[in-house]
């Protein structure tokens, strides 16, 4: 018998006249998932939360005991692996989860993706989002499946739920040692290790283990408010203006699906940030993600890069190597400046995106591959296919759907929060005491236009944090760009402005930057000491000349 094998028809036996139902050889009962839900929201008001993942996955993992005990009696595997791999089968066909086809099993290295799970779907329909995964009952399940199998303590737990928000369930099993202080705190609730010790929960237990939880969560709140309170997106993206939160909204939503995605906008505005969000949220957030650069690496390198070699392909080509496309199997690939791309690569990088294969270089057999393509560029790519640059083909199998990163200087509102938590980034980094921004230092960011986006607020932060003397950063501690800009005229609601107004907005703005000082600001202004001098005694502005006026 093998694991594959195993269908409704063989382990569901009926008894309408006897009021019995049979699964896989042992009586099973019908239970409506929604009174599932409704127990386990009993469970979690009533006796905490703590409570009641020790009682779900206890439960689990005595039922899922039962039923390797069961599957072994009733049938003759060829393997002992076969029985192993029958539990993840048998439980999704017991209604529970759906299994991502294709997928490795909990103790691969990979672990295991499951999909539908009735766990997470019901927590969220009775208690909302977690802050924690919430596949209690199934991680006890498959961990006292596996754990009868293997003859040997197999813990399951999840890294990523769908209860939490994640795109899928991602489960791993490992032994109490392999796991070892990394989930310690999660081992509790599969305590008492032995089956005969019963579903015993201490009370007292519960309430200390309950306290303790809930103040380390604290701890880490507080923490968080503290280093990084002006992110408010998912995955560490700041988003508090309008542009920016359509954007991660459509970035959430491609997600789900496995389209390809074309992410575009000006160098440094964190097109990989967003294709970092779009795989985290994906059912691919289990597999690998892989980066590269295309305008970075030559054309006959690139080649290799993506698809790989075999031994002798070429000079230096001593050993077989995998390409990038088979390093992102199952994961998702980042073809970041794809706009740089030679025409020549592009039929073949068209091919591999069609036929859904790759062939190394040197090869002549083709290899499957399960890659989502994720593609950037800082080029108008609907230019170059005009201009005959770029394969028009390529452009739209990569362009399924376009995700435009606005420039920070369209999203102003994004300026202070996004200097704010990299300044509190660069602090931890360089072991320093939060940091702070003085109303001067920013009053100045917002007046500059930031031509380097998000990249160069990055390195204007690390240079602050650096040169800053005391809590707070100062003017002095900023670029020196960025010290010198001043704040263009904008029109108001009312229409445009007079030209006269406009000139002392501006006039005074650079008098400002220059301390007051006539003589240089006369000279970066282009005009005659004189003039100026009249100007502002029209604004009634004059100041006291400087010793070197």
């Amino acid at each position: 018998m093998r694991a594959d094998d195993l269908h409704h028809d063989e382990l569901l036996e009926l008894d309408p006249e006897g009021g019995r139902i049979r699964f896989a050889g042992r009586r099973a009962l019908l239970l409506d998932a929604v009174a599932m839900g409704l127990l386990r929201k009993y469970l979690v008001e009533n006796f905490g939360q703590t409570a009641a993942r020790t009682v779900l996955t206890q439960f689990g993992f005595a039922h899922g005991w039962r039923m390797a005990e069961a599957m072994h009696a009733e049938f003759e595997w060829r393997t002992d692996e076969e029985w192993s791999r029958a539990g993840t089968r048998i439980h999704a066909l017991g209604g529970l989860f759906h299994v991502r086809p294709g997928g490795h099993g909990p103790l691969s290295k990979e672990g295991q993706v499951l999909l539908a799970s009735y766990e997470a779907e019901q927590h969220l329909l009775h208690l909302g989002r977690s802050d924690s995964p919430v596949c209690w009952t199934i991680c006890g399940l498959i961990s006292g499946y596996l754990s009868r199998s293997e003859q040997r303590e197999i813990y399951v737990m999840e890294h990523r739920c769908v209860g939490r928000g994640d795109a899928a369930c991602h489960l791993f099993g490992r032994t109490r040692e392999e796991w070892g202080e990394e989930r310690a705190d999660d081992l509790h609730y599969f305590e008492p290790k032995r089956l005969e010790e019963g579903l015993d929960v201490s009370l007292q237990r519960v309430m200390e283990t309950l306290k303790a939880a809930e103040r380390k969560l604290g701890e880490h709140r507080r923490a968080l408010v503290q280093v990084v309170r002006e992110v408010d997106a998912p995955s560490g993206l700041v988003a508090r203006s309008a542009q920016m939160r359509r954007v991660v909204d459509l970035a959430r939503r491609v997600a789900k699906v496995d389209s390809t995605v074309l992410i575009t906008g000006e160098s440094g505005v964190g097109k990989e940030r967003i294709a970092r969000l779009i795989h985290e949220e994906s059912a691919r957030a289990a597999g690998p993600f892989v980066a590269i650069n295309c305008a970075a690496i030559t054309e006959t390198l690139l080649e290799s890069e993506l698809f790989g070699h075999s031994r002798g392909a070429f000079t230096g080509a001593s050993h077989d190597r995998p390409g990038l496309f088979e390093a992102a199997n199952t994961g998702t690939l980042l073809l970041d400046e794809v706009g740089d791309v030679p025409p020549a690569m592009q039929v073949k990088l068209l091919r591999a995106l069609q036929e859904r294969e790759i062939r190394r270089v040197g090869e002549n057999k083709s290899r499957k591959i399960d890659v989502r393509i994720l593609a950037a560029t800082n080029r108008e790519l609907e230019l170059g296919v005009a201009s005959g640059e770029f394969r028009q083909d390529l452009y739209y199998r990569l362009g399924v759907v376009e995700v435009r990163v606005p420039p920070l200087r369209d999203r102003r509102e994004d300026i202070l929060p996004l200097a704010r938590a990299l300044l509190a980034t660069a602090a931890l980094r360089m072991k320093r005491d939060p940091l702070s921004l003085s109303p001067a230092a920013a009053d100045q960011l917002l007046r500059y236009d930031w031509p380097g986006n998000v990249r160069e607020v990055e390195n204007a932060m690390e240079r602050a944090a650096a040169l800053a003397a005391g809590s707070r950063v100062g003017l002095e501690d900023l670029p020196e760009a960025v010290r010198r800009a001043i704040v263009l005229p904008v029109t108001d609601g009312a229409g445009v402005r007079p030209l006269r107004e406009v000139e002392k907005q501006y006039i005074l703005a650079a008098l400002e930057l220059n301390g007051g000082n006539q003589t240089r600001t006369a000279r970066e202004l282009a005009i005659g000491s004189s003039t100026l001098y009249r100007k502002l005694k029209d604004y009634g502005a004059l100041a006291p000349r400087g010793p070197d006026e």
